[in-house]
């Protein structure tokens, strides 16, 4: 279990690595339980407590939304697409803050202006609009009611 101590944008975080089985690593980050997917995975080599799978065998993350209610001890998951799939082309609309999204006010095919109110964030105790930057229609919502979201991640696309 490594700690490591970073400052983004002037604000501090500390990331606490779990576990790294093959590219999926699970962190901590200030307390709070992610799991990871890396591109590549972790050289086994260099960090022996690492658990390694055959390169051939790949599996699927489990995505904490399409299994039952959550439960006390279920870890919740970074901003991933709701549908399971990889974000759809289009313009992105990423979350100006880390938060929790409190309501998603569209839906997938729906025409947006800009503008429009798509999502509200909840950030340090206060609603924050998440407004439309492009007008057009809304291709793949990345998020749901609940989900946490890092500064910079894609919440929605639109087209």
């Amino acid at each position: 279990m490594n700690t490591y101590q970073y400052t983004v944008k002037g604000v501090d975080y500390e990331v606490e690595i779990v576990d790294v089985d093959g590219n999926v690593a699970k962190v901590n980050v200030n307390g709070i339980p992610f799991e990871v997917e890396m591109k590549q995975p972790i050289n086994a080599a260099r960090n022996p407590h690492v658990h390694q799978k055959p390169a051939d065998v790949v599996a699927p993350v489990a995505d904490a939304r399409t299994s039952a209610a959550p439960t006390s001890t279920q870890a919740p998951t970074a901003a991933q697409p709701a549908t399971g799939a990889q974000p759809a082309a289009g313009n992105a609309i990423k979350a100006p803050l880390p938060g929790t999204i409190t309501d998603v006010k569209v839906q997938v095919g729906q025409q947006v202006n800009v503008g429009d109110t798509v999502v509200v964030l909840e950030a340090m105790k206060m609603q924050n609009n998440i407004e439309a930057e492009f007008a057009g229609t809304v291709t793949s919502i990345a998020v749901r009611q609940g989900d946490t979201v890092m500064e910079g991640a894609v919440i929605m696309t639109i087209g």
